[in-house]
């Protein structure tokens, strides 16, 4: 069993991860403050980590949102609305530190690649070949894999890999989809997201307005990505992305604008599109025997994440394991 930390800006999770077949046990989950001092912070996640029976000398691994220098460890969040107080921090050297349980070693994972990750080896997009996740929540995280690797860069590739570097109209993607952004474009002080979502269920115009502007426009934007890169799924996590009822009408509208219609998804399809350009990519992650045949009747499947929310953890325990296997 592999521990782990999946680290938000709402909350944090630690649990163990049974690679054998991606079941996850002795999830603690417990609220974060992302604007919190660092003490409160670096607190909360050991509080929650110690919550795990876990031997000493374990190697973990934790998904955590960027900018982050994932190689060393070292927080580097600064003017993204959160963990603010983090810059410049050593996080690994104070999770190997101040755990009660000292890891042997503590491995850093892009929390929207190790979604994306999780996802293809064991959840909704398991067995296709081109795949892009994207997490909505206070940002907008993203990942692009081909042949269970990370792209960082190639056909349809936004710098590093991260759609947070685009823009809309001339202005950050993050300006327009995320939170802050969603709130801001309804005008509501005392409505958050969940909120506006419900409003937007009970028939208000507004409300549905908003919502659907926001992830039209993202659609718009990422669907020329995926054209280029080949993809043959698209998965959408975080927070947001519950209220997939109203994410998906919207976002498949501006997909289709964008040049990359999903399909039926009860209708049949070859898989891989010929001619699917290759990539640059980042580490190689132990991938699933059969990656290249599951997922063969399905060319442009748009899902959102699955149900248990597990997809980062699973993700993060196969980054510490690849790590073992490079050790």
């Amino acid at each position: 069993m592999i521990p782990v930390l999946e680290i938000g800006g709402t909350h944090v999770t630690a649990a163990l991860v049974d690679l054998r077949d991606g079941r996850v046990t002795s999830r603690t989950r417990k609220p974060l403050d992302a604007d919190g001092g660092a003490d409160d912070i670096l607190g909360c996640l050991r509080h929650c980590a110690d919550g795990l029976s876990v031997p000493p000398g374990a190697r973990w691994g934790v998904a955590v949102p960027g900018p982050f220098d994932y190689a060393r460890g070292i927080a580097l969040f600064k003017g993204v609305d959160k963990f603010d107080a983090l810059y410049g921090m050593d996080v690994r050297a104070a999770l190997l530190d101040g755990l009660r349980q000292r890891p042997g070693d503590v491995v850093f994972l892009n929390d929207a690649h190790a979604f994306l990750t999780g996802e293809w080896s064991a959840g909704t997009v398991r067995g296709h070949r081109r795949a892009v996740g994207i997490t909505l929540g206070t940002g907008v995280g993203s990942a692009f894999l081909a042949d269970g690797r990370i792209c960082d860069n190639g056909p349809g590739v936004p710098p590093e890999g991260r759609m947070d570097l685009t823009e809309i109209g001339g202005r950050p993607l993050e300006d327009s989809v995320s939170r802050r952004a969603i709130l801001a474009r309804y005008g509501d002080p005392t409505a958050d997201v969940h909120d506006i979502a419900g409003r937007a269920r009970a028939g208000e115009a507004r409300a549905q307005r908003v919502l659907d502007d926001v992830f039209t426009g993202l659609g718009v934007v990422l669907g020329p990505r995926l054209v280029d890169f080949g993809a043959t799924a698209l998965v959408v996590g975080g927070s947001i992305a519950r209220s997939w009822d109203l994410v998906a009408p919207a976002l498949s509208t501006g997909l289709v604008t964008g040049g990359w219609t999903p399909d039926d998804p009860h209708a049949d399809a070859d898989s891989l599109p010929p001619g699917a350009p290759e990539c640059s990519v980042g580490d190689a992650l132990p991938g699933p025997g059969h990656a290249l045949s599951a997922g063969a009747g399905r060319t442009r499947a748009m899902k959102p994440a699955g149900p248990a929310g597990d997809a980062a953890l699973v993700g993060a325990a196969r980054a510490a394991v690849a790590r073992d296997r490079r050790s």
